[in-house]
C-alpha cells in the first residue's frame, strides 16, 4: 500500500478489491480441490495397496506437502490483500472524520 498515492481512495480500493477477487479465487480453488487431488494421487498409486496405506503414502509425500504449502500460501496472500482493502476503508473513514471536524471548526 502506497500512502503517497494521490489517486482517489475509491480507485485504489477498487484495484485492491479486484486483486483480492483473483487471490480469493485461487485460494478457494486449491482448498476446494484438496479432496480431489488426494483421490487422484491415491488412484495413481493404485495396485494392490490398501486404500488407507495409499492415503498415508500420499500424505507423507513431498508433493502433498508442497500442495498444502501452496494452498496455505494462497490463502495467506488473499488475506493480506483483504487487509489492504480494509486499510483503504479505514483511510476513507479517517478522511471523512477529519472533514467533519474541519466543518465543525469552521462553524465556530
Amino acid at each position: 500500500m502506497d500512502w503517497t498515492d494521490n489517486r482517489p481512495i475509491s480507485e485504489q480500493y477498487y484495484e485492491a478489491a479486484m486483486e483480492w477477487v483473483d487471490a480469493e479465487a485461487a485460494a478457494s480453488l486449491l482448498e476446494d480441490t484438496k479432496s480431489a487431488v488426494l483421490a487422484q494421487r491415491i488412484a495413481m498409486i493404485g495396485g494392490d495397496m490398501a486404500h488407507n496405506k495409499a492415503e498415508n503414502a500420499v500424505k507423507a509425500s513431498d508433493q502433498w506437502m508442497e500442495f498444502l504449502t501452496k494452498t496455505v500460501d494462497a490463502r495467506t496472500h488473499a488475506n493480506r490483500i483483504k487487509v489492504k482493502m480494509e486499510a483503504f476503508k479505514m483511510r476513507f473513514q479517517e478522511w471523512q472524520s477529519s472533514q467533519a471536524n474541519e466543518r465543525l471548526v469552521a462553524k465556530m
